[in-house]
């Protein structure tokens, strides 16, 4: 009997499970070589100096069934994380910065899954070499000892210096900074310091030397660029002394004296000697070579030389002594020596000191009376002073010296062998002077020269002076400024001058005078000083404010100086400021200021400088005046006559302000005036003439001037004009017709008279201005006809001239003279006039005008056949 074996729905399921997992292949990843920049990293390798955020690779992998997969990085415990992956597009970053001298592997596990199977793989990423380390030196300081015999070019020390770097950054040479001035060099790839070759080293003239060392690597890439990286240290060299220096002599050449006093055994003098090698020194030993003569002997050990005989048992006067100094060595061998010659001078007592004789034979005190400042060069004779030493020879030699205030005697002779007689000479007359010393005492020294005894004698010198007049009286300064109020009666002080003459009774006593265009007023005290005005002047600032002369201070004999006075009259507040009229007449264009002004003749400010104000109006509440110009203009509000006839009924527009001027004196002056002010609105004309005739409205006979003027030249030219075209064609004998070919002459330049025309300006404002300017064309037209006179040519048909030239029609003519008009401000002013307007007035007389002179222009422009 069979057993049929039934499925249940569980074990189904699991039977599909089972045939499912069986069939899901595991992801992986591509191995795309060393040298690829994607697949699983392995055997990547990175430079250390990749900057931090650079993507370096690309996990790159597939699934056999083609899901999706993801990308991760994982590390050992412990182990830093250098990279970052992005888990879809398998992109990995530098996050962390890489360093070969620390960790030049470093080890990842990479990973790839599609969903339900993850594949992982540990693979290695060689960190390579940049040049990012410098050399350093090792076992630094460097400190060598070398001794001073050392042979040139022997080697006294090797220097190392590492770079952790690999290759060329890794390589490094040596050399020494300051070559040509150092002892030493260096094996630029052993480091060895070695003696320059020809060159020693010498304890005694340099202990210490300072080498300076460079350590350079060979270079290499850091970061795309080609770096060098380099250290320095200092190599310290102490020369070592060696016994190699003879001894020397300290103190030489040598002198010693035996007196006829001196006992048997008595020192004479020590020499001393010491090894020239200070480093390690050896003891000296003395010893008497030749020429004592069996006088003389020396200790080994101090080098003192005594005299062994007394010295009337010294048969010569000089003994030459040769002292040998020997090195002893630590074994007591007598290595090195040097010789020194020491003179021993065999001389008599010297027991009596220089003496100063007068005419009364011993004396220590001489005194004279003279004038002051005698002539220089000159003796004083009135000194008598003789000095001696009884001694001989080197004994009986001494100085002369005088000691006092310096440079003002010397003395002769300054060097006196026995006996001599003394001159004292002047030097410097200046410094003999009384008023700065009435007495001179000086100190007469004699002083033996070549004695250990230096015996010497002293007197006192006392000059007692004279005065002479030799001062001029001189002013306490050069100048002297003064000032002084306007209203100060006659007779008021202005200053004090004061002299001084430092020569003594009459010679002292000083008398003032003044002179001078500026001294007219004023007076001076002869004795005092004292400068004051005559009773009967009267100071104005406003007429002189400024006075300048000379003040003379002059002694008995008529010796004098002179000083300079500057007297400033100050000025008071005296007077009032003044308008030129009381009652003034303005028209005031609505828009413009109008100007009042006031002089003050006071001379100085602030009493001169002017306040205005007003003081009545009428209407009031209209105007503002400028406090310090005067200028009187409308209130801001008030821009059109239409305003002003809303504020009164008074249609004329003339009103009266009352304006004070005040100055600033104290106490202060004040007056006032009336100024009547017509009010117009500026003409609708813009023209040059409209502006000229608003300019001239107060001043008709300027106006009236000018038209004269430009009348007067008008006719002028048009003289001249016509002249030169009758001169021109009478010189021709025949008319020719009006059209013609021009042909060009030149004319000499000599003859050329030149004439300028008056060129009218338009200015950007409504002043207008008259300039003179060349008229090119007027100066060399075609028909050379506008008054230029030429050179006398052979005589041919005159030819008519062409059509003058028009200036091209705008706001300024070419050439032409500009019209002038005028207006005339009446006192009373006519009511009808004003209800016109001024414009319509100002506008009939320049059309008019303007009408005058074009028809002027047209006569003077048309050609001459």
């Amino acid at each position: 009997m069979k057993h049929v074996r039934h499925f249940t729905p569980s074990l189904f399921l699991s039977l599909v499970h089972v045939c499912l997992v069986q069939a899901n292949y595991a992801p992986y990843f591509f191995d795309n070589g060393a040298r690829s920049t994607n697949g699983n990293m392995a055997l990547l390798s990175l430079s250390e100096d990749t900057p931090v955020g650079t993507h370096v690779y690309t996990l790159n992998g597939t699934d056999p069934e083609g899901d999706a997969v993801t990308y991760g990085l994982a590390y050992e415990a412990g182990s830093r994380r250098y990279f970052s992956v992005d888990e879809n597009l398998g992109n990995v970053t530098l996050i962390e910065e890489l360093d070969r001298e620390k960790e030049d592997e470093i080890e990842v596990i990479v990973s790839i899954s599609d969903g339900l199977s993850t594949v992982s793989e540990k693979v290695r990423i060689l960190v390579m070499d940049a040049n990012d380390e410098s050399p350093e030196f090792v076992n630094t300081p460097y400190i060598v000892q070398v001794p001073e015999n050392a042979p040139s070019g022997s080697s006294i020390f090797k220097i190392e210096a590492v770079d952790k770097d690999t290759g060329s950054g890794g390589s490094i040479t040596y050399f020494l900074q300051n070559i040509h001035a150092n002892k030493f060099t260096i094996d630029r790839h052993s480091g060895v310091l070695r003696i320059k070759t020809g060159v020693t080293l010498d304890y005694e003239k340099s202990r210490t030397h300072f080498v300076v060392v460079v350590a350079k690597d060979g270079g290499g890439k850091l970061r795309g660029d080609n770096k060098v990286f380099s250290a320095t240290t200092t190599v310290t060299v102490n020369v070592e002394d060696v016994q190699d220096t003879p001894p020397m002599f300290i103190g030489i050449p040598y002198y010693g004296y035996v007196y006829e006093d001196t006992l048997a055994g008595s020192e004479v003098l020590t020499v001393v000697a010491l090894d020239g090698d200070r480093g390690k020194p050896n003891s000296i030993h003395y010893c008497i070579v030749n020429g004592d003569e069996g006088s003389f002997e020396i200790s080994n050990t101090t080098g003192a030389i005594s005299v062994i005989k007394s010295p009337n048992q010294l048969k010569k006067e000089v003994y030459e002594l040769k002292v040998q100094a020997s090195e002893v060595s630590q074994e007591d061998d007598i290595s090195v020596y040097a010789f020194a010659v020491v003179t021993i001078r065999v001389v008599d007592l010297n027991n009596h000191p220089p003496t100063f004789y007068g005419e009364n034979g011993p004396q220590n005190r001489f005194e004279l009376t003279m004038y002051e400042h005698p002539p220089e060069g000159e003796i004083l004779r009135g000194l008598k002073i003789t000095v001696s030493d009884s001694d001989q020879g080197a004994n009986a030699k001494f100085n002369l010296r005088l000691v006092g205030p310096g440079g003002i005697f010397r003395v002769v002779p300054q060097t006196v062998l026995n006996e001599a007689q003394v001159t004292i000479i002047v030097e410097n007359s200046a410094a003999i002077d009384y008023e700065k010393f009435k007495v001179l005492t000086f100190k007469l020294l004699a002083i033996e020269m070549n004695t250990p005894e230096k015996f010497s004698s002293t007197a006192d010198i006392v000059i007692r002076l004279l005065d002479t007049n030799d001062n001029v009286p001189k002013f306490s300064s050069d100048y002297y400024i003064a000032r002084i109020p306007e209203n100060s009666p006659g007779g008021s002080n202005v200053v004090a001058v004061t002299a001084t003459d430092p020569d003594s009774g009459l010679w002292g006593e000083v008398k003032y005078s003044i002179y001078g265009t500026g001294a007219d007023l004023f007076l001076i005290h002869p004795s005092t000083g004292i400068i004051y005005s005559q009773p009967w002047a009267i100071l104005d600032a406003e007429v002189n404010s400024k006075y300048n002369f000379y003040v003379k201070a002059e002694d008995t004999d008529g010796k004098y100086s002179l000083a300079e006075v500057f007297i400033t009259v100050l000025d008071v507040n005296d007077h009032s400021p003044e308008f030129n009229e009381n009652i003034q007449e303005k028209t005031m264009i609505i828009g413009s200021p109008v100007k009042i002004e006031a002089i003050d003749q006071d001379a100085e400010e602030p009493n001169n400088i002017v306040d205005y104000s007003i003081m009545q109006a009428d209407p009031a509440n209209v105007f503002d005046i400028d406090r310090s110009t005067g200028e009187i203009k409308l209130k801001s509000y008030i821009r059109s006559l239409d305003i002003i006839h809303n504020i009164t009924k008074n249609k004329d527009c003339i009103w009266s302000v009352v304006v004070q001027a005040k100055d600033r004196g104290s106490p202060s002056f004040s007056t006032t005036a009336v100024l009547k002010i017509d009010i117009t609105e500026e003409t609708l004309h813009k023209g040059p003439m409209a502006a000229f005739l608003m300019q001239t409205k107060d001043n008709p006979m300027k106006a009236l001037g000018v038209l004269a003027g430009v009348v007067g030249i008008m006719v002028l030219i048009t003289v001249m004009i016509s002249t030169a075209m009758f001169w021109r064609n009478k010189r021709s004998n025949k008319i020719m017709p009006v059209r013609r070919i021009i042909r060009k002459r030149q004319t000499p330049q000599s003859r050329t008279v030149r004439m300028e025309w008056l060129k009218f300006k338009r200015p950007s404002n409504a002043a207008e201005k008259f300039v003179v300017e060349d008229d090119a064309k007027s100066l060399h037209n075609e028909n050379s006809n506008n008054n230029i006179q030429v050179a006398p040519v052979l005589p041919t048909a005159p030819l008519p001239p062409p059509p003058p030239a028009l200036a091209p029609r705008g706001d300024v003519p070419g050439w032409r003279v500009p019209t002038v008009s005028g207006s005339l401000t009446p006192k009373f002013i006519n009511k009808q006039l004003k209800k016109r307007g001024h414009s319509s007035a100002h506008n009939a007389l320049v059309s008019e005008l303007k009408m005058k002179f074009e028809k002027k222009n047209a006569a003077i422009g048309e050609p001459h056949i």
